[in-house]
């Protein structure tokens, strides 16, 4: 089920999950090969690339980890994917956009000719059926994407590929842009449940895996491939064990380019340097967002005044100053301003820390400095940035709520804290979210559906039972069908305007801050870009 993927997701990601404020942090790489390790002169026309993100798997049936994806990205196509800086879907093996079945169940999809994968077997829509059948039967981490969705594939013709729906989904062709959901040669893969294989990639894409050692890669150019040329002549990928060796390894000039996992310190001196012209810094807007989960089935917080005068108690601003350096943008709504749906709301009705009007929904819930509302807020161990955000929010309230509100700071470790918290032992918990396809009903469906509850008992079964906040509410679940079935960008934009609306006045979550990706280069190294999806894209980096 999908709830339980994005479970399994955040584990998979935890040690990102501890740089939660800067999610959008670059990744290091290795400064010190060791066995397998790529060293290539300079001059050759190949870049280096630092990062600390280490792969668990190159096989994009499994790959569900940006370490893995962003690799899996750059050596493959897929049927669809985004202009750098859009999260509009264009074409790429596909030559059109789906036709859609007038009931929204069936997507006839036309495929590029003249396509071959690395070992030079064809590319044709039966490659693209084998594919898609291969990532929803070996059942990896991402599986779920796809078999939530898909009643059946079939290559309908030699370059036409048409795909059922279980039911509709206006968002599917983003699915079909997730970089896991990619060819892979026939030849080279099997279909069957945990058919894997972690160490090698023969698909489309405009490099070929060359090496692949514990702390590094090497991917060349493919030769025979059917898109624009790559700007350079390969790509060194190097592993660094610390942000601080990929902090190093940048200053010293070792990587032409350090992405993922930096710290916030690391990322404001690499900025600061950028300034003085020693190097590069690029930024773009960031896809994962960090928030409040208030469970409702938790007193006080089954009163919705609590809700509220803990969403007005929130001071982003202050933050963004005191625990994420700048580094993010403040959020209003769980939907990211990335869309154009998002609509600060948050921001309208709640502000930033309002603690008078906090105080006076406290007291409306019958709570005094006699009697006051006591919170526990929680997050996973290990997690600087989510540690100091819950201190400046106790912090908050203990200065300027007259004692009203008593915040209490409590944390477990991750694998126990992801595993516990669809069990509702957590009244109030930081947490982030990492997309897995760009849409806004990724941001919305695994938070607010619920397929069993009510609204006395909560959700017993459905996303926001897994995410924590156990909210139930029949008008919502309607609003998330509706969205999702709708074709027409108007008429959807509207019913997220509805989801929006209510999701303030129940607070089921409060949004707190969007984060920023940040990648740096060095002098002389031009066209570093990002897809929306945070993966750094290594075609168009030249030097």
């Amino acid at each position: 089920m999908r709830r339980w993927g994005r479970v399994t997701k955040f584990l998979s990601l935890f040690s990102l999950c501890l740089l939660l404020a800067v999610s959008c942090t670059p990744s290091p790489q290795t400064n010190t090969p060791t066995s397998g390790a790529v060293n290539t002169p300079a001059g050759d026309g190949r870049i280096t690339i630092g990062t600390t993100s280490k792969p668990r798997t190159l096989d994009p049936a499994d790959a569900y980890e940006l370490a893995s994806l962003g690799l899996v990205f750059n050596m493959s196509d897929r049927l669809y994917t985004y202009e750098p800086g859009s999260t509009e879907i264009k074409p790429q093996l596909a030559t059109a956009l789906p036709k859609v079945s007038a009931d929204g169940l069936t997507y006839t999809i036309p495929l590029r000719q003249g396509v071959v994968f690395h070992d030079d077997t064809p590319f044709n829509a039966k490659a693209m059926e084998f594919s898609i059948q291969r990532f929803i039967e070996n059942k990896g981490k991402p599986s779920f994407l796809l078999s939530d969705t898909i009643d059946s594939v079939k290559a309908t013709g030699d370059y036409e590929l048409t795909i059922k729906l279980k039911k509709p989904f206006a968002a599917f062709p983003s699915l079909l842009a997730f970089s896991g959901v990619c060819p892979v040669s026939p030849k080279a893969y099997e279909i069957g449940a945990g058919k894997f294989k972690p160490n090698i990639f023969v698909g489309t894409g405009a490099y070929k895996l060359a090496q692949y050692g514990t702390d590094s890669l090497r991917l060349d150019v493919f030769d025979k491939y059917w898109g624009e040329k790559t700007a350079n002549k390969g790509i060194n990928v190097q592993i660094q064990t610390s942000p601080v060796n990929l902090f190093n390894a940048f200053k010293t000039g070792a990587v032409d380019v350090a992405y993922l996992s930096l710290q916030p310190d690391q990322i404001r001196s690499l900025e600061a340097g950028a300034k003085n012209g020693d190097w590069q810094a690029i930024t773009a807007q960031g896809s994962v967002v960090s928030y409040m989960v208030l469970n409702r089935n938790q007193k006080p917080l089954d009163k919705p005044e609590v809700r509220s005068a803990i969403a007005s108690l929130i001071d982003r601003p202050l933050l963004n100053e005191r625990v994420l350096l700048g580094q993010a943008d403040p959020l209003y709504s769980m939907i990211p301003t990335t869309f154009n749906v998002s609509q600060p709301l948050f921001k309208d009705k709640y502000g930033d820390g309002k603690f008078e009007e906090a105080k006076k929904l406290l007291t409306t819930a019958g709570f005094s400095q006699q009697n006051p509302a006591k919170v526990q807020i929680w997050y996973p161990a290990s997690s600087p940035t989510r540690s100091l955000a819950a201190q400046t929010l106790k912090s908050l309230a203990d200065t300027k709520l007259d004692g009203i509100l008593q915040l209490e700071v409590k944390t477990v470790e991750g694998a126990t804290f992801f595993k516990e918290i669809s069990k509702g032992l957590y009244p109030v918990a930081l947490l982030d979210w990492y997309p897995d396809f760009l849409d806004p009903d990724n941001y919305v469906q695994p938070f607010l559906a619920c397929e069993k509850g009510s609204e006395t008992k909560g959700c017993e079964d459905g996303g926001s039972q897994t995410q924590g906040s156990f909210y139930y509410s029949e008008t919502m679940n309607k609003l998330i069908a509706q969205q999702r079935k709708e074709q027409n960008p108007e008429a959807r934009k509207k019913i997220f305007a509805d989801i929006q609306n209510q999701v303030v006045t129940d607070v089921p979550y409060v949004p707190l801050w969007q984060n920023k990706d940040y990648v740096f280069a060095q002098k002389g190294v031009t066209d570093v870009k990002l897809d929306p999806t945070q993966n750094l894209i290594y075609k168009t980096i030249k030097k």
